[in-house]
């Protein structure tokens, strides 16, 4: 969002006196932006340089990586979640209810609450939060309260076409702009850091083995193909791993491709069908809140996982751990702190693409955390501590063929290892 907001606030596409001119303008320019910057992606992904690049992670390295990809974003949980009590309080009861003490509950042999937890719970506190919008119960309450309640504030559904078939260039040719570019190639890096924290996370609650390299590589050209699609279709924002489907992995215990693909099947179903679509946004955020507090709690605890794998009696690992944790919260958290005062990030030279690359990257938790990390874990007595690291565990799953489940893992499919053979 930084660089998005960034090409918004661009003196050259304010100037322009006609609303829907410029809005068209500023969708082009995003569009322009995200089809260069999804090269790094698709290259460093499809040319394995990320592949080589993960030799120097390790598990005492990647601890604080994919912790922070779930603690890095606690601003969206119980924040939001208390923009309206009456409705995230009841949300965040029931799911873990559901999914945790409930789980035992059974119909044909099938864990239904355990499954369904996410669904079940949203559906009542959603009809519940419609209940109270048309009772009345927020007819004289303040503006912002009834922003975050109310079921029908945004008018989503009545505004919302039946059906709008997405195109692409569907606002026009794309312009390109090397400012733009640039700032937009910081917001790819840190997705493909978050992403690998994330898909390492991932392979854990789905009880499989790390990712390879080359798989690891893999999926991040994939997605690199996903933020060109989306810079030739227009949707203004890239595509990155999603932190919530994880956590739901882990809370669901589904694990299954299958699912993905379906799932993937009704969002281009509800994107063709607008009212469907609309309805679906209007359910309240602090929902959305409450379930994150409990999935990014989720990958968090992931991420933590990894130390049973390093020798947490070290004080080089405690030191590692304890600084790259502390700065992945604490530098975001000034760049976000220094921005909300000063209107702008700390970075503020006369160079726009200069300080939307800085302060894109240092927004980020997991990209901070990175860089610390794997920089002290490979500068610290690197050579003598590889059992200290974790190092003899790890490197075997290195490989496509250093473990016997990888076939079964991480196999594309229809086929498609044909155009794309392990490694």
């Amino acid at each position: 969002m930084v660089p998005i907001v960034s090409i918004i606030h661009d003196p050259s596409l304010t100037k322009i006196p006609d609303d829907h001119l410029r809005f068209l303008s500023t969708m082009r320019a995003v569009q322009g932006a995200l089809i260069v910057s999804s090269s790094i992606q698709i290259i460093l992904g499809y040319s394995q340089l990320w592949a080589i690049c993960s030799r120097f992670f390790s598990p005492i390295g990647m601890v604080p990586v994919i912790a922070l990809v779930g603690f890095g974003l606690f601003d969206r949980g119980f924040p939001v979640t208390g923009r309206c009590v009456e409705i995230g309080i009841p949300m965040l009861i029931l799911f873990i209810t559901c999914s945790q003490y409930l789980k035992g509950f059974q119909t044909k042999q099938l864990p239904i609450l355990e499954r369904f937890a996410l669904l079940i719970s949203i559906t009542v506190i959603w009809a519940y939060a419609h209940l109270l919008t048309a009772s009345g119960a927020y007819k004289h309450r303040p503006e912002i309260t009834q922003i975050n309640c109310r079921t029908d504030k945004a008018y989503l559904i009545s505004s919302a076409p039946w059906i709008k078939i997405p195109y692409p260039l569907q606002w026009g040719a794309p312009t390109f702009d090397a400012g733009h570019c640039f700032g937009m190639m910081a917001a790819v890096f840190v997705s493909l850091i978050e992403s690998t924290g994330a898909y390492k996370a991932a392979s854990r609650l789905a009880s499989a083995t790390p990712p390879p390299a080359h798989v690891l590589s893999r999926g991040i050209g994939w997605q690199g193909i996903g933020i060109l699609l989306d810079g030739l279709f227009g949707t203004l924002t890239g595509s990155t791993v999603s932190v919530e489907n994880i956590g739901l992995l882990g809370s669901t215990r589904v694990g299954s491709r299958r699912v993905i693909q379906i799932s993937a099947g009704f969002m281009i179903f509800f994107s063709i069908l607008g009212k469907f679509g609309a309805l679906f946004a209007s359910i309240p955020f602090p929902i959305f809140g409450a379930v994150y507090c409990v999935l990014f709690g989720l990958v968090a605890s992931v991420g933590l996982s990894f130390l049973q794998f390093t020798n947490m009696n070290s004080m080089r690992n405690l030191f590692i751990t304890g600084v790259a944790f502390f700065l992945g919260l604490s530098v975001p958290e000034y760049f976000r702190e220094y921005t909300s005062k000063a209107y702008h990030g700390p970075a503020h030279t006369r160079a726009g693409w200069f300080n939307d690359f800085l302060n894109t990257i240092f927004f980020s938790s997991p990209t901070v955390a990175l860089i610390v990390a794997v920089f002290l874990d490979n500068t610290l007595d690197y050579k003598d501590s590889a059992r200290d690291r974790g190092m003899p565990w790890w490197v075997k799953f290195r490989t496509f063929k250093g473990d016997s489940r990888n076939e079964e893992f991480y196999t594309l499919p229809f086929n498609l290892n044909r155009f794309f053979p392990p490694s």
